[in-house]
């Protein structure tokens, strides 16, 4: 037999290497030659391996076999090896033997692997180690299942439903197991569940399902956890079932599914992101995982998810302290648990939001959150890297003596044998990058997870006045005196406000985690009050929203988590009730006022496309409710960006008018898409007469304020649809339906997507009239067909609203023959006569249907010398000069067109300076009213100069 050499190691880590070398000669072995040259390395860093080869012989030539260390493990080849071990076991005793022969072998071929990757010797192997560790276990599992229910069948039955269909058991994996991340000693967390009630059939007796599968539950407890002369294949932990230890041992999925919506606790939905199905009916696991999602994963932003890790860690602190264990590399500071807890508390905050984080295993997450902007990208690599070391400094503690520890040593050599399995020469080199590890993760920790009530030095920094102020504890004339130098303007009705909210009905009966969470946020937010130096009116916007929350307390947790939220929040809606009242319908969109950098700077129009379409590929294909929900939140979210922007003036009026319309044009080409797709999978594509077919052969026409790039924060939208299909053609799939169906169909799927009313509200009210023959007229028209209507039908009314009318979405090569059909239409010569009494007499009928304000008021929008005036004015110019100057079709917006009648000589330049700057006024002023909720309507007095400008040159204009 070749011998071992020894000599490599360090002196202290020989010594016990030969003694176990002295120990495996005795046992009459011999060596097989390919474990010889590794073999130094595995026993200076695990008695374990040394000592099962020394008490197993044939555990020692099947680590020999070849090619037994290549590669991490293959789930197909791993089943067939324990299918062959297993088969013609007949009782307990001997599947127990078998299973824990199989678990050693694995286990000394894992840590041999492991020993041999660490980064001085060619990197961490840790993902192939957590691999093959997890799928080891979920197979022992599943296999040990397996036989357990065949014989369990047999003596009492198979269990079913009420249809008679057969019911298995579902193991679930909690924990590390869960995730795929199991370590070399771990205890394996698992919860038994079945999906349907029933009874046995075929036994000797009728057992029911619960019966039976809490038999089997124990029969595979017995099999995995027992301790017997060959040891055990894994500690199984059952303390994470509904209702804990004292909870029954397998549980049905209406069972679990009422426990976790009726008493889950914040700890549960925690321990649950790791939940997986391992072994027995997966798919039945799968959909139970689905109906738990809800409890996990809320709908909303859910900041209070810090609160209840924070007090999970406190709780993990104080037991590390009271045990002196501030040396265990996973519960210690800057340890494993804190990097778990840092990638776990922004699934259970933004995990509602984005699927993509629902995702069990760390490292998976980790670079997501970086994608989804909520971790810089140092931040996720360093952590990444911390996490690996640790979890590798963690694998070489107990590959020592399988035994489950993540305490680092208290003496010489176990540092010198730890620093050495790590791949460091010296202990000291190996004890300085680890301290620099775990202060680098504790850094990361405190920055995510740590109280922002606490100060550097983890103080609580509260207001004692303003917390007796909030509970009615200060008496009138001292809480007064407070608000006021507080600098809140009306301090007597904003404190009679506050009582009145304290004593109301929704704020006393709310459950105790709301009520604290509440109590803790009203001194900051009385204090943000005064800051911004608001009073009654904002308190009371404030409080409304406060009532409207109440029952989703993650949203005030969020307020309480986030100071310069709360800040904004308080300034936006002080400065608008309009914002005020959008937050308080739609409080997800607080999520927006956490980075003012985004609140105050809202992307271009190519950057809205990106942001929208990246949004939308993190939803299910398939998923149209989910999609329009997304859509929802997306519009609502930059509403508030442009209306904060808007208020506190850093974007001007056109700014804002193009943004709300660049915003409008992105949704409606995804919601184009989003209707198409379905159609074209089930009934083909169009085809155009000349026989080819352009995704999607369709355009939606914006008209309106659409059209002229001046959306306002409310505004409908005036739409028209078109195709350039054949009309009389049908599409080339396998079940075709005629173009006109087709399209007649999208148009609808469309108009359903912007109108529908889901959780989150209407995307957009549209409006379908301006479309060829109006209500009457067909919703989607061919090209051909629309401008035969225009050139034949048309009254000058709808010339005029073809001034304004742009492509916006779709089929960019039909978007350009539109604009072909425009051009055209607006250039036919007109009868000049006929067109200016036309028009006149159209204004006069939209005067005599108005209710026009009173003496001394006027309207913005409808009175003489307002916008509509200048609108009529822009459109005459177009209709009456485009013949002959073709330019004036280029554009659709007032201010352009303006511009380009004052260029071309059509219109004397100091009149278009002036309906310019009126129209500008008048709409800026209709917006900022607009965003406090008040009509259009200012005293005459204000602009009384601009709008007797605009009738003056109306008189001049049509009162020939």
């Amino acid at each position: 037999m070749m011998p071992a050499d020894f000599s490599s190691l360090p002196d202290s880590l020989r010594s016990l290497a030969e003694s176990h070398w002295r120990a495996f000669v005795d046992s009459g072995q011999s060596l097989p030659e390919v474990l010889v040259r590794d073999l130094p390395v595995v026993w200076a860093g695990s008695d374990y391996v040394a000592e099962q080869m020394t008490r197993r012989p044939e555990l020692t030539q099947w680590l020999a076999a070849p090619g037994r260390f290549a590669s991490r493990l293959d789930p197909l080849t791993l089943r067939e090896e324990l299918d062959q071990l297993l088969e013609g076991v007949e009782d307990e005793a001997e599947l127990q033997r078998r299973l824990r022969f199989m678990r050693h072998c694995h286990m000394a071929r894992i840590i041999w692997r492991d020993l041999l990757g660490s980064p001085c010797r060619g990197g961490s192997v840790y993902a192939d180690t957590v691999h093959d560790l997890s799928l080891l276990a979920d197979t022992l599992i599943d296999v040990a299942l397996t036989v357990l229910y065949r014989w369990a069948t047999v003596r009492d039955g198979t269990p079913t439903d009420e249809s008679g269909t057969p019911v298995q058991l579902t193991v679930l994996a909690m924990g590390k197991l869960g995730a795929r991340e199991l370590n070399l000693s771990s205890d394996i967390d698992l919860i038994f569940a079945y999906e349907s009630e029933g009874e046995t059939r075929g036994g000797r007796r009728e057992l029911s399902n619960h019966e039976f599968f809490v038999r089997l539950g124990q029969q595979l407890i017995r099999a995995l956890d027992q301790l017997t002369a060959d040891g055990f294949v894994f500690r199984v932990d059952m303390r994470l079932r509904p209702w804990g230890k004292s909870g029954v041992l397998a549980v049905g999925f209406d069972a679990m599914e009422g426990y976790y919506e009726q008493q889950g606790r914040e700890w549960e939905r925690y321990a649950m992101i790791k939940m997986r199905p391992v072994a027995g009916d997966i798919a039945a696991g799968k959909r139970l995982r689905d109906r738990l999602s809800p409890f996990v994963y809320r709908r909303y932003i859910d900041f209070g998810a810090f609160q209840s890790l924070r007090e999970m860690k406190g709780l993990i602190e104080r037991e590390v302290n009271r045990k002196g264990i501030q040396a265990d590399v996973k519960l210690g500071p800057g340890g494993i648990r804190e990097v778990e807890f840092i990638v776990q508390a922004f699934q259970l905050i933004r995990g509602g939001q984005l699927p993509v984080l629902r995702d069990p295993r760390l490292l998976a997450v980790l670079p997501k959150l970086e994608q989804a902007g909520l971790l810089p990208a140092d931040a996720v690599a360093e952590l990444r890297d911390n996490y690996i070391f640790l979890r590798d400094v963690e694998h070489r503690l107990q590959a020592v003596a399988d035994r489950q520890t993540q305490r680092l040593p208290d003496t010489d050599i176990g540092w010198q044998r730890l620093a050495f399995a790590m791949g460091f020469v010296e202990p000291s080199d190996f004890q300085r990058r680890l301290n620099r590890v775990r202060d680098q993760v504790r850094v990361h920790f405190d920055q995510v997870v740590a109280d922002p009530e606490r100060n550097a030095d983890g103080h609580v920094e509260a207001d004692d006045d303003l917390s007796d102020l909030w509970m009615g504890r200060l008496d009138k004339a001292a809480a007064i005196e407070r608000l006021s130098n507080l600098g809140i303007c009306d301090p007597e009705a904003v404190l009679s406000r506050l009582a009145v909210f304290r004593e109301s009905r929704p704020v006393t009966n709310m459950q105790t985690i709301g009520r604290e969470r509440l109590d803790r946020l009203m001194p900051f937010l009385i204090e943000a009050i005064g800051n911004q130096g608001e009073g009654d009116v904002a308190c009371g916007r404030l409080l409304g929203f406060l009532e409207a929350v109440l029952r989703r307390s993650a949203y005030i947790a969020l307020l309480v988590e986030n100071p310069l939220a709360l800040g904004q929040l308080v300034k936006l809606s002080a400065a608008s009730p309009w914002i005020s009242d959008q937050l308080t319908r739609h409080p997800v969109l607080l999520d927006e006022l956490l980075d003012v950098q985004t609140l105050y700077a809202p992307p271009g129009r190519s950057e809205l496309d990106d942001e929208l379409r990246q949004l939308l590929l993190r939803i299910p294909a398939d998923d149209l409710e989910q999609q329009m929900e997304g859509l929802r939140n997306f519009k609502q979210a930059h509403l508030l960006r442009v209306a904060a922007s808007e208020v506190t003036e850093v974007l001007p009026l056109m700014k804002v008018s193009d943004y709300l319309t660049w915003l409008a044009e992105s949704i409606l080409n995804e919601v184009v898409w989003l209707a198409w797709n379905p159609l074209v999978e089930k009934h083909g594509r169009p085809v155009r007469q000349d026989g080819e077919n352009c995704d999607p052969d369709f355009v939606v026409i914006g008209y309106g304020k659409l059209g002229g790039i001046e959306l306002g924060h409310d505004s409908d939208l005036d739409l028209v649809f078109l195709h350039d299909a054949s009309p009389d053609g049908m599409t080339d799939g396998d079940r075709s339906v005629a173009n006109e169906q087709f399209f007649a169909r999208l148009g609808q799927r469309i108009i359903h997507i912007l109108t529908a009313r889901t959780m989150s509200g209407q995307l957009y009210d549209a409006d379908m009239r301006l479309r060829p023959s109006g209500a009457s007229g067909l919703l989607v028209s061919s090209m051909v067909a629309f401008e035969r209507y225009q050139s034949e039908q048309a009254w000058t009314w709808e010339h005029q609203a073809l001034v304004r009318a742009r492509f916006v979405a779709g089929c960019e090569r039909a978007g350009r023959v539109f604009e072909d059909v425009r051009h055209r239409v607006l250039c036919r010569p007109r009868d000049e006569a006929k067109l200016r009494q036309d028009v006149l007499d159209m204004r006069e009928r939209m005067l005599a249907q108005l209710t026009l304000p009173g003496d001394g008021m006027f309207d913005l929008k409808r009175s003489p010398g307002g916008i509509v005036d200048i609108e009529f004015m822009v459109q005459y110019g177009v209709l009456r000069w485009a013949p002959r100057f073709g330019e004036l079709t280029r554009y659709t917006d007032n201010v352009r067109l303006l511009e380009t009648l004052a260029s071309l000589d059509l219109m004397p330049a100091a009149d278009a300076g002036l309906l310019r700057e009126a129209y500008l006024a008048f709409r800026s002023a209709a917006y900022r009213l607009a965003l406090r909720k008040e009509h259009a309507v200012v005293p005459e007095t204000r602009f009384s100069e601009l709008s007797e400008g605009v009738r003056t040159i109306w008189k001049t204009w049509f009162e020939l």
